[in-house]
Parts: structure tokens; C-alpha cells; sequence
């Protein structure tokens, strides 16, 4: 990999999981994305990260990328419950402020967003704490399946309520 030119280059690459095709890309030795392949909201994400980072998609590994897998696959293995991934998260200052609030979460529990919301600071703020939640483009280390509905239902997920309730399972212990 030439260095010259990685300043515009975030290198991207698909990982086979358990719970689907993910998306992975680091950009200057950090994160930007972990986030299901072929969800609804894809190009908006990809353009959001491209954009803040003024760098292109380039198909390639990386040894973030590599260590991202590594850590997925002991996650999903039931041998890992947190991350040490360096992570660049690329959004607005209250988009940032859910996703830190997100990764405070611990590992088998879940909250609500208003839970959330009043975690962050911002009770009123629900819809937009809703809607930050579902432009996160780390997902699984930035843990937007803990949340759920204020009634203890599974709601939205970019990777389909299948996999989010897959993820909780796999948090609470429940597969047999």
C-alpha cells in the first residue's frame, strides 16, 4: 500500500458474519465503518463518511480491518464482550454524543431511547436520539442493537430485527 496517497483512501472490505454481509473501512488507522452491507440507508452513510472525510472507497485490507474481524469473530464466538478497535466516528456533534452514549451500554443489557436520551443529556430529544442511533455506521462496537422499544420490543435495525435479536442473544447467553 503506498502512504503518498492513504490520506484519500479508506480502505474498505466485506466481511461474512453470522448475522450477515458487513462492511468494514479504516481510514488513518481507525474505524469509520462496521455496518451491514445491504441496508436501507447505505449509500446515505457511505456518502456521510466519504464526504466528512473528503477520501474515496478503495477495496482493500487493513490491519484495523484485519484486527476489526479478529475481535468479530471471538464477539460472536461468545468470547468477547467489549472492543479495543481505535474508532473515527463521522457525524454531527449530536450524532457523536448518542454513539458515545451508545457504547456506554455494557455488554447483555439493553435501554431504551429515552433511557438514552436522558443519558446523553437530552430527555427531549428522543426522535433525534432515534434517528442518530440509526445513522450509526459502527455497528456491534458502537452497540445501537441494545436498544430497544420503550415497551421492551425489538425495534429498528439496519440489519433486519433477525439479526438484532440474534445480537441479544448472543449478549444474554441465550443459544443453547
Amino acid at each position: 500500500m503506498k502512504k503518498s496517497n492513504s490520506q484519500n483512501i479508506i480502505s474498505i472490505q466485506t466481511y461474512k458474519s453470522p448475522i450477515g454481509e458487513l462492511l468494514l473501512g479504516s481510514y488513518e488507522d481507525k474505524l469509520c465503518l462496521l455496518d451491514f452491507k445491504y441496508r436501507r440507508m447505505r449509500t446515505t452513510v457511505d456518502k456521510r463518511i466519504q464526504k466528512g472525510l473528503n477520501a474515496e472507497y478503495a477495496e482493500q485490507s487493513s490491519e484495523v480491518i484485519e484486527n476489526t474481524i479478529a475481535q468479530l469473530e471471538e464477539y460472536f464466538a461468545g468470547d468477547r464482550k467489549t472492543f479495543d478497535i481505535p474508532l473515527l466516528t463521522v457525524g454531527t456533534a449530536f450524532q457523536k454524543s448518542v454513539w458515545e452514549g451508545l457504547i456506554k451500554i455494557p455488554y447483555g443489557t439493553t435501554a431504551s431511547y429515552l433511557e438514552l436520551s436522558k443519558n446523553i443529556g437530552n430527555e427531549k430529544a428522543v426522535r433525534a436520539v432515534a434517528s442518530a442511533n440509526g445513522a450509526n455506521a459502527i455497528g456491534i462496537i458502537i452497540p445501537c442493537h441494545r436498544i430497544i422499544g420503550s415497551n421492551g420490543e425489538l425495534v429498528g435495525y439496519a440489519g433486519g430485527l433477525p439479526a438484532k435479536k440474534k445480537l441479544l442473544e448472543l449478549e444474554n447467553n441465550l443459544f443453547s
